[in-house]
């Protein structure tokens, strides 16, 4: 073997079917070795070198005589720790062992080893994923409420203090006679969007979370007068009160 360091060859031949997927998944390459894999069912060789790389080793789909070389991802890490590292790839060689392994040593390795460094150390320095932090507890909230006729409003008296002057300096209104906020229906759709996005992220930058809701539907009034009462006549006039 004419790579630079001890390596070893540790599996010729085809790979079980079960285990075809998960090589595919570790090669480290966005080349053709990964859909070689898949699609061809090659004929495969694992080389392992002397800092824990492993190399892929498979012959190159419709072209005799040429091989695929790629680095295989290490195993024992997460999804994250390959974050922000740049993919080793792999190369095309000819049937020419020394010659081969001049491009590997030249072309594959170096990006490999840095690769390998830079995952080693994410593994190190973050072992969990870096879980976005929740949404603090707030002690007041908001409900925005969509009425039929499109305006959006929210009773007065459940707004708090701290959010009028948000809410004016969005543009709702006061409306005394429904007692109401309310974004009136006048403005376009897009308008109507980003004032609403204006509050939102205003209202949540000082504590107070926003709700949305729809109102609930009113009863519709029936389309034809009552039945007359059973026994009663249609035509029949209903006694006075005075009587």
């Amino acid at each position: 073997m004419h790579l630079p360091g001890q390596w070893h060859r540790r599996y010729t031949g085809f790979p079980p079917p079960k285990d075809q997927p998960h090589i595919a998944n570790r090669v480290w390459d966005c080349g053709p070795t990964h859909s070689a894999l898949l699609d061809w069912d090659p004929p495969t060789a694992f080389l392992d070198g002397p800092a824990g790389e492993q190399l892929c080793v498979i012959p190159r789909p419709r072209c005799p005589r040429q091989y695929l070389v790629a680095p295989l991802q290490p195993e024992g890490v997460r999804p994250h720790h390959f974050r922000g590292v740049e993919e080793p790839n792999g190369i095309a060689v000819r049937h020419d062992p020394v010659r081969a392994a001049a491009q590997v040593a030249r072309r594959v390795l170096p990006r490999y080893a840095r690769a390998l460094d830079a995952v080693r150390r994410n593994a190190l320095h973050q072992p969990d994923p870096p879980h976005r932090a929740a949404a603090p507890e707030v002690s007041e909230s908001l409900t925005l409420i969509w009425y039929p006729d499109g305006v959006v409003g929210t009773p007065s008296a459940s707004v708090p203090a701290e959010a009028r002057a948000v809410l004016y300096g969005c543009y709702f209104q006061y409306s005394p006679h429904e007692a109401a906020f309310v974004l009136p229906a006048s403005y376009s759709a897009e308008a109507r969007a980003l004032l609403l996005q204006s509050a939102v992220r205003r209202l949540t930058a000082q504590g107070i979370g926003v709700n949305f809701r729809h109102a609930a539907p009113t009863a519709s009034r029936p389309s034809r007068s009552a039945a007359p009462t059973l026994g009663t006549p249609p035509g029949a006039r209903q006694p006075s009160a005075r009587r």
